[in-house]
């Protein structure tokens, strides 16, 4: 792990959300952030204009494997300590059976797949005893779903937490601190304006538990409090 002063994340999904706070926060406290956008322009690119070299912007659209394939390009050579993937819609509130087969693909590929093949096209840029991270949800505990509802969304969270349990089986040995988040219900486009937080509350907590698991061997599901959640 790099020195305090020398920390360096990449986080994937900041144009806005959650995504854009995490890499403010990770900036304020003099991380040095590469984030990626899938459009220029925007508050992302305002925010790195602010911090003056100590936030990147990179262009990715994280469902293309082309675009991933050229991003690794671009980065090959630099190093990381924190690796967050940040991603994730929620096109229908339906029951599954009234879900169309496209919305259900789309949304599988956003929030299960991509993330995943995120990590292995980039974890080789991250140091032994960094960190991989995914952004997930309570709502991906099959433990906790009691009420139903958001029955697409909570699959597709419930998918990506098995294949990041896969993903740390496989690469146990790499030395890489490996975790799930859950950020509570925040107020976003995703969460709604209803949502009991905003993203400036919740996630310099998120940012918290990021430093304080860093070089904890296997992997965790934890919430913005670093309590675990059930699977």
């Amino acid at each position: 792990m790099s020195t305090t002063t020398d920390r360096r994340a990449l986080v994937i999904g900041a144009s806005r959300g959650l995504g854009l706070v995490l890499a403010d926060e990770l900036a304020r406290r003099h991380w040095h952030v590469i984030a990626t956008a899938r459009r220029g322009g925007g508050e992302l690119h305002a925010r790195a204009d602010a911090w003056k070299g100590r936030l990147e912007v990179e262009s990715l659209e994280m469902t293309s494997s082309e675009q991933l394939a050229a991003l690794r390009e671009r980065l090959d050579g630099r190093r990381l300590d924190l690796l967050f993937v940040n991603a994730a819609i929620n096109l229908d509130n339906q029951p599954i059976g009234e879900v169309p087969t496209d919305v259900f693909t789309e949304v599988m590929v956003t929030n299960a797949l991509s993330p995943l093949r995120v990590l292995e096209a980039l974890r080789g840029l991250v140091v032994p005893g960094g960190t991989v991270a995914v952004m997930s949800s309570s709502q991906g505990s099959i433990s906790r779903n009691t009420e139903g509802g958001y029955e697409l969304y909570r699959a597709s969270k419930s998918a990506l937490n098995q294949l990041m349990r896969s993903y740390a089986a496989r690469h146990a040995g790499d030395g890489q601190t490996k975790l799930l988040i859950d950020p509570g219900h925040n107020r976003t486009e995703l969460g709604g304006p209803d949502a009991p937080l905003a993203p400036e509350e919740s996630i310099p907590a998120v940012v918290d538990v990021l430093e304080a698991q860093a070089g904890a061997p296997g992997l965790q599901f934890l919430d913005l409090h670093g309590e675990t959640v059930p699977w």
